[in-house]
């Protein structure tokens, strides 16, 4: 099952708009209705600046439009919101200047949402104090539903790159990067947190895979409109393919400032590399909903069992040339 709930830009305040691409036959609907509640995963797309106010406010909504009026065998377990959610930089230094510890007022009024509304909440690019005065980290925070930290993801690989056409980013500059991989368990299945960048580099989801056994990928992010153009969907689909994990990964959309704008296109894809979840309109401010199904990683690991055939590493010799 998937759908999505898309606000209106001009008032957040306004009802969602529920959009389903297909119905449950009745049949299999009266079978589910005696089942155990799914686990269901939403994904979120906004578009965030430099006022904490007014990025919190719009988290809020996102949040409390999750659990779809308070059902819960209908509702969210787990929601994932972009790197950066909580701000956007319009000028240089600004991230520095507001960067906080995860102690600190701005994650601790997160803390208070989620367990407000009950629900996990995945914090991708959180702008964390950092090791000295000119450094940050760049934080995937775990909430669990009580408010709890339950695990952060400092970003290991920070974006130093020239765009083709765009702009020259030296995220090194003012962000240190983080040196530890990172699960952790969750009512949704084990997880495997990333951010943005990491999703150039194959080898950390390998590892976050066959060797610390995740199922479900997160990778917030804030793709440039120029990168994301033409490497976005394909990058997440490949790290499905390969890994056979699902990938969810809520993005940042349009113009931030008159110097930075984002892809957007939020989206959770399955082991096969199936999209399963994605807003009709990439640029919209909203959240995209859709079934965890466990047994699915289970059926395509048993039917394609790569974790048996791997031999890189393992037996093969490298030759000299």
């Amino acid at each position: 099952m998937a759908f999505s709930l898309r606000f209106a830009p001009k008032n957040l305040a306004r009802a969602p708009v529920f959009r389903c691409p297909s119905a449950t036959p009745a049949a299999v609907s009266a079978r589910c209705s005696m089942a155990a509640p799914p686990l269901r995963m939403g994904v979120a797309q906004m578009t965030s600046t430099n006022d904490l106010e007014v990025n919190y406010n719009t988290c809020s909504r996102l949040v409390k439009a999750t659990p779809l009026a308070e059902a819960a065998a209908a509702g969210v377990n787990l929601l994932c919101l972009p790197e950066s959610f909580s701000f956007v930089a319009a000028k240089d230094g600004e991230s520095l200047k507001i960067a906080q510890p995860l102690d600190g007022p701005i994650m601790q009024r997160y803390c208070s949402l989620a367990r407000e509304s009950n629900i996990w909440l995945s914090l991708g690019g959180f702008q964390e104090k950092g090791p000295d005065d000119s450094h940050l980290y760049n934080t995937h925070v775990l909430l669990d539903s009580s408010g709890n930290i339950r695990k952060t993801y400092r970003k290991i690989h920070l974006f130093d790159v020239d765009v083709p056409g765009s702009m020259v980013y030296k995220e090194s500059d003012s962000t240190a990067a983080g040196e530890s991989i990172i699960v952790a368990e969750s009512p949704v299945g084990l997880l495997g947190l990333t951010v943005c960048y990491d999703l150039r580099f194959p080898e950390l989801y390998q590892q976050l895979r066959f060797q610390h056994h995740a199922q479900i990928l997160l990778v917030p992010s804030a793709f440039t409109k120029v990168t994301g153009e033409a490497h976005w969907e394909i990058l997440l689909r490949a790290r499905a393919i390969e890994t056979q994990c699902y990938v969810v990964a809520a993005a940042q959309a349009g113009r931030h400032s008159e110097k930075r704008e984002s892809y957007g296109d939020s989206l959770i894809i399955d082991p096969w590399g199936i999209v399963i979840a994605r807003l009709p309109d990439r640029l919209a401010t909203g959240v995209a909903v859709a079934d965890i199904d466990l047994s699915r990683i289970d059926s395509v690991r048993r039917r394609m069992p790569i974790a048996e055939h791997q031999r890189i590493g393992s037996c093969l010799k490298t030759q000299s040339v």
